[in-house]
This record gives structure tokens, C-alpha cells and sequence, in this order.
């Protein structure tokens, strides 16, 4: 007698004793967000990162020195070299712009004309201020700490760090006239990862079709919020690109099957089972990724250090970046001065609006101008 093909037979005493095999279980499938108990893992990477940009942050505000420049005026004075510049000038409770373009903040005429490429990487290390820090690091914790003790600190590390960098090089290309600092670019690369680690894992997963609209909806307000002034939203943009490719490269999960072959019970067809560790579609959406992205960044290097305007070539993509209404314009962001220099005096004169003051200073420095410029025009 033979019961397919999955049995084995006992000839023990004449008698025929029969065994069928059936197939091991399937395990149940997870829900996305509910957090997976087998092989946790630390979260150091995550925790080193939310540590050094509080640091980084407090050696800004040293550096700053508000009461050295600007006495009484600080905000929360009685902390002394640690206040903060004038509301007026950062509501955000942080140091001025000229300190944080002296620590590396993202500068479109450094890096191109002064060939600081640096800036790219240590502008997502700086914060204009404690509003700015507590936001982005609380949004990290939350982030950064599910995922990291899902795939590991290489991996989710790689994808903070080169998602601030592209979302650094999206910025530069498209934002030429101001100052960017913060690590927003990376947290949105960690969200695009999330979005790409739910795609092409989509097999794995319970309640998937919630979890993608729960996550998009997600992603979407929060590139919403982008579209006010003052808010890099270029740099929110390269980072989830960048982070949603990225997550096809590296997050990856094997199929069932194969994480069920070292526990095959004797006499199962090993014919029947999986032997590729991923899916077809995962490694092809994985090698489509990283041809993505590495032409990508190539381009926007090449772009970006032969000094090119990318506004001049998408006519409608500052969109992307600011929606004008009638509360707020989208030029507020930009303040410009022109300067006058006489042998005893300096004058300033801010291009939006006209205001203009004479300083009594001589042979003053690029920062301070910059400074009073802010001061003068905000």
C-alpha cells in the first residue's frame, strides 16, 4: 500500500503499519506593529544617536554665548552662557544662525563655492534649537527603537545615516538661499524604511492592509506639516526616498519555509521544501533599489558640486517645499541684507521691506553681519 507520497511504511511482524506524514505548521502570522519577543535585540544605535545630538547641542549653546554678544537680551538669561538668542530672532530656544554655520550647518555657498562637502553630514548633527531637539529625538525613540530591535544596529544605523545624507543633498540641490541643520532627513528615511519593509515582507504579516494605510496616513501629515515655511521639507523628501530604498536593500525577512528547514520531522519530502531564503520579487525589488540609489546620489553629487539650481529646472517643485496662503508667505524664510561700509559707520538694509539701521562698528565679520542682519529683518 502507499499513501502518497508523503509516508513511510513499518513492515514489523507482517503487518503494515503506516505513518503519514503530514506538512509542520505554518507559524500564525504577525501583526506589523505589534513588537516581535524572538531575538530582541539592544538598541545602542539608537541610544548613541539620541545622546550625541543632545551633546552636540549642548557644545552649540556653549559655543553661542548669548550674553557676550547680546547682554539682556538673551531668553532665559539666569542660564547664563547656556541662555538662548532673543525669541525674535530663534522661537525655537537655541543658539543664533551664525553659531550653527560656524559648527556645520548646511549652507548651499560653503559647500559648492568654499568646497565644504563636509556640511552634508554634519548639518543632521546640529538643531536649531530645544523645541527642534525634542521633537526630532522623541520621534527617533519611537521610531528608531521597534526597528533597530528588529534588524540590528548595522542595519538600521546605515539607513539613518545615508538617509540624512540624502535628504542633506535633496536640500542643497533645491534650497540655495538658507541655513538647514536637524536630523529630520534621517527619521524620515526611517519611516520610508518602515513602508518598504511592510511591501516586501507583505507576505509575513497580519493585519497588513490597516498597517500600510495607518502608516501612510503617517508619513503623509507629517510631509504635510513640511509645506510651511520655515521647515526644509526637501530634506524631508531625499530622506524618505532615500530611507524607503534603502529598506528594500536591507530589511528583508526569510519566508516561512525556510526558516522551518532546520526542524523537518523524519520522513518529510525535503523536496517540498523552500530552499531560496527570500522571495523572487525581494531580491528583485532589493537589486532595483540599489541601482536606484547609486545613480541617484551619483546625479545629485554631480549636480550639486557643479553648482547647479535644480529650481530652474522643475518650475513647480518649491511647491514641495512651501504653499503660500494668505496667513504666511514662503519668502518670509529668506532674509537678505545689502550693506554700506563708510570709515566710522555700517549700514544695513534688509531687502524685504526696507528697513534699514547704522551700526557705529569698522571692519566687522561676516558671522556678526549676518547676525544683525537677523536681528534687523526678523
Amino acid at each position: 500500500m502507499d499513501i502518497e507520497r508523503k509516508g513511510s511504511m513499518d513492515w514489523g511482524r507482517g503487518n503494515k503499519v503506516i505513518h503519514p506524514m503530514q506538512d509542520s505548521p505554518r507559524p500564525a502570522a504577525v501583526p506589523y506593529f505589534e513588537a516581535r519577543p524572538n531575538r530582541r535585540r539592544s538598541s545602542c544605535i539608537i541610544s548613541l544617536f539620541v545622546v550625541l545630538n543632545i551633546v552636540i547641542f549642548l557644545v552649540a549653546m556653549f559655543i553661542n554665548d548669548c550674553p557676550k554678544d547680546l547682554g539682556d537680551s538673551c531668553t532665559l538669561k539666569f542660564l547664563g552662557r547656556f541662555s538662548f538668542q532673543p525669541l525674535k530672532e530663534n522661537p525655537l530656544f537655541g543658539p543664533s544662525s551664525s553659531t550653527l554655520e560656524k559648527m556645520g550647518a548646511l549652507e548651499w555657498q560653503k559647500v559648492v563655492k568654499e568646497h565644504q562637502g563636509w556640511r552634508l553630514i554634519t548639518c543632521i548633527w546640529l538643531h536649531a534649537g530645544v523645541i527642534h531637539l525634542l521633537a526630532n529625538m522623541l520621534s527617533l525613540v519611537f521610531i528608531g527603537i521597534r526597528l533597530e530591535q528588529e534588524f540590528g544596529f548595522a542595519r538600521i544605523g546605515t539607513v539613518y545615516l545615508v538617509s540624512a545624507f540624502g535628504g542633506s543633498v535633496l536640500s542643497a540641490l533645491f534650497n540655495q538661499n538658507g541655513v538647514s541643520v536637524g536630523a529630520s532627513g534621517a527619521l524620515f528615511g526611517l519611516l520610508g524604511a518602515m513602508l518598504s519593509e511592510l511591501i516586501t515582507n507583505w507576505t509575513i504579516y497580519a493585519s497588513k492592509f490597516a498597517a500600510l494605510v495607518t502608516l501612510l496616513f503617517i508619513i503623509v501629515v507629517n510631509l504635510a506639516f513640511g509645506l510651511l515655511p520655515h521647515v526644509d521639507n526637501f530634506a524631508h523628501i531625499g530622506g524618505f526616498i532615500s530611507g524607503f530604498l534603502l529598506g528594500f536593500v536591507f530589511l528583508m525577512r526569510p519566508q516561512f519555509g525556510w526558516v522551518n528547514r532546520k526542524i523537518i520531522p523524519p520522513g518529510y519530502d525535503v523536496n517540498s521544501v523552500v530552499k531560496s531564503k527570500h522571495n523572487a520579487y525581494q531580491y528583485i525589488l532589493g537589486l532595483l533599489s540599489l541601482i536606484l540609489l547609486i545613480v541617484g546620489f551619483t546625479v545629485g553629487l554631480v549636480l550639486l558640486f557643479h553648482g547647479v539650481n535644480a529650481n530652474k529646472h522643475c518650475s513647480w517643485c518649491h511647491y514641495l517645499d512651501c504653499v503660500p496662503t494668505s496667513r504666511w508667505s514662503c519668502n518670509d524664510g529668506v532674509i537678505a541684507c545689502q550693506e554700506t561700509q563708510s570709515d566710522t559707520e555700517f549700514t544695513l538694509i534688509c531687502q524685504n521691506g526696507g528697513k534699514s539701521k547704522i551700526y557705529p562698528f569698522q571692519n566687522i565679520s561676516e558671522a556678526k553681519k549676518r547676525q544683525l542682519c537677523l536681528q534687523q529683518c526678523s
